[in-house]
């Protein structure tokens, strides 16, 4: 059974997972499907096609899944779907996708989501990604596993940010984070690697070894950016290693921070 409060509006079509708990003042619209165990604290707004999974706790004044801040979008049918046991703080926006963009913005698991951020459209969202305070995440962005964004950053539409990385607060990002970087600066700059998050996630020491090793010859290196992660994936036996060769070896639509 769940527990839905008598000021709350669940607009007919919604579905509501067994355990819910929808608060005062909330608005689910008929589009939404929450699965089980979903709370709504009060004063939420849950609308669009909108799919929210197991044990996500949303807080107050929250709108999730409302149309695209996109003068593109002109009410074509597209997808919002949030993972499970994810934690949405107040006042945290999460927006459709649109078609010229796949049609689709996607949230992982276990995700923290701190007061004010937003995520907008046709956004990738990896598991255990936190988002800090009056954070923005432009359209189209990729965030992998494991990523951390400050408080008050921006990070421009279509970048990349790779598993593992750090941004600290104040930045703003407009080009691609490599896997398990560290990116600081009003103007964010690529400025070593996350060592905290790796030892904390109990890489080893080896690994550590060799990820220190091929930053520095991509600071140093001869040639290209580019080159030098392709001579990098050629000598290395680190799978951390090939992770940053594979990252920066493939398809993107954004140059990348590089070592200053």
């Amino acid at each position: 059974m769940s527990q839905i409060h008598s000021s709350a509006i669940i607009e007919d079509g919604a579905q509501i997972g067994e355990g819910s708990v929808i608060g005062p003042f909330c608005l689910v619209g008929s589009g939404v499907t929450l699965g089980r165990g979903v709370h709504l604290k009060s004063h939420v707004v849950v609308t669009g096609n909108t799919t929210i999974g197991e044990d996500t706790e949303i807080f107050p004044f929250a709108v999730i899944g409302e149309v695209p801040q996109d003068l593109k979008f002109k009410g074509e049918k597209t997808r919002l779907e949030i993972g499970a046991r994810n934690r949405i703080r107040e006042h945290v926006t999460m927006n459709t996708g649109t078609e010229g963009g796949g049609g689709i913005t996607r949230v992982g698991d276990d995700g923290l989501f701190m007061a004010g951020c937003h995520i907008a459209h046709d956004c990738t969202i990896g598991d255990r990604v936190i988002i800090v305070n009056n954070s923005a995440i432009a359209g189209h962005c990729m965030i992998e596993d494991d990523v951390i964004v400050g408080g008050l950053c921006g990070v421009h539409q279509w970048v990349r940010i790779g598993q593992g990385a750090i941004i600290g607060a104040l930045s703003m990002v407009t080009n691609d984070v490599i896997p398990h970087g560290l990116v600081q600066g009003p103007r964010g700059e690529l400025d070593g690697l996350n060592l905290i998050g790796l030892k904390r996630r109990g890489v080893e020491r080896s690994d550590i070894t060799a990820l220190r090793a091929a930053f520095q010859m991509l600071a140093q290196g001869e040639g290209a950016f580019q080159d030098r992660a392709r001579r990098l994936g050629e000598e290395t036996d680190s799978a951390y290693v090939r992770q940053i060769v594979e990252f920066i070896t493939g398809g993107s639509d954004r140059s990348f921070l590089t070592p200053s």
